[in-house]
């Protein structure tokens, strides 16, 4: 990895490697990770020490990460975390020019050049790797700024929305989890509470996969999202181990198509909240209310499960206009905007001359 000197600070970078790392390397993580949490993310419940070291050990079958930390004075001033897919894995050659940015720099030490060292080793692990493009979330106002110095290009805005989960309209949910003229239609419930049996995934990974592309997704340069089998398995495993609930409702046709579908997922390590994953409907139904359908039919499917929720948490589109006015009606408000954005190899080779000339 690279080695930057700035004009007032240095910042060494410094893999960690989660099966390696001794105790005391664990020990200066979790306090980094728990000032970054409290800075960029007030209030919000962390991982346990324990519960972090167990989730950094496992080993994902479609995707790779990397840690790389910015080390000044023998303390953690900055990290980058790297995920890209695997080698070798399915598919893997329509994701190899990319890759997945996250971390940041420690309040007190910006400015100082530590980040320019990040965005260094960043450029050296494209090039190592053959990558062209970083994709990056950012939802504070400095991040902002910080993305378009560095000539990074916003590409898609996400709400991120939120309910008390005993303040949702049950009495309107009733009604849109019944519509009238489903059994006419040719339409039929399939529920599933805690788990799907795998035959029943597997011949789903298709449709899921043309249901999630049929969604806005701004400008984003991606390969297109696929749904895999390998990565319910590895999903199902990490809910095995911490516990947790995966939650899926669907709307099937006579011939057994997708016609709507809705799923969220239930975490142990933070019982008071739900994390709502994908709605949506296949064009041929769209229209019917099937979305709400769908919606209210996986809610009131939680709400007998008794889990403990008091929080429901979803993601939309900014230009989903149609998912966010049924999150509206729900009660749920916009709790940050995140906002994804790329760049590519050559605009930060650019950007690090210019910093450096």
């Amino acid at each position: 990895m690279s080695y930057f000197s700035g004009h007032s600070a240095k910042a060494e970078l410094r893999p960690f490697e989660p099966r390696e790392a001794s105790a005391s390397q664990w020990q200066a993580l979790h306090a980094f990770r728990r000032l970054r949490s409290q800075e960029d993310f007030p209030g919000e419940p962390v991982m346990s020490d324990a519960d972090f070291e167990s989730e950094l050990r496992v080993i994902r079958p479609l995707v790779e990460t990397r840690r790389v930390l910015a080390v000044h004075d023998d303390a953690i001033a900055g990290i980058m975390v790297l995920n890209y897919r695997r080698a070798g894995s399915p598919g893997s050659e329509d994701h190899a020019g990319y890759v997945d940015v996250a971390g940041g720099v420690a309040q007190a030490l910006r400015r100082r050049g530590v980040g320019r060292a990040l965005l260094a080793g960043l450029v050296d692990f494209m090039e190592v790797h053959g990558k062209h493009t970083a994709t990056a979330k950012a939802h504070l106002p400095d991040s902002h700024v910080w993305m378009a110095g560095i000539g990074a290009i916003c590409k898609l805005r996400m709400f991120e929305n939120r309910s008390p989960f005993d303040r949702l309209d049950w009495e309107m949910l009733t009604r849109w989890a019944r519509p009238a003229g489903l059994a006419a239609a040719g339409l039929h419930w399939e529920v599933h509470g805690g788990r799907v049996p795998m035959q029943t995934l597997a011949p789903l990974m298709d449709p899921f996969t043309e249901l999630i592309n049929d969604q806005p997704l701004g400008r984003l340069d991606i390969p297109r999202i696929r749904y895999e089998m390998k990565d319910y398995e590895s999903w199902y495993a990490d809910l095995d181990r911490r516990g947790g609930d995966h939650f899926l409702v669907l709307l099937r046709d006579g011939e057994q198509r997708v016609a709507a579908m809705c799923d969220a997922t239930w975490d142990a390590r933070f019982p008071d909240r739900l994390y709502q994953q994908l709605t949506a409907v296949a064009r041929p139904w769209r229209g019917h209310g099937l979305a709400k359908a769908v919606k209210a039919r996986m809610l009131e499917l939680v709400r007998a499960s008794d889990p403990g929720v008091r929080t429901v948490l979803t993601h939309n589109a900014v230009v989903n206009a149609a998912m966010l006015s049924i999150n509206n009606r729900l009660g749920f408000a916009v709790h940050k905007e995140d906002v994804t954005y790329q760049i590519d190899l050559a605009t930060l080779r650019a950007h690090l001359a210019r910093r450096l000339a």
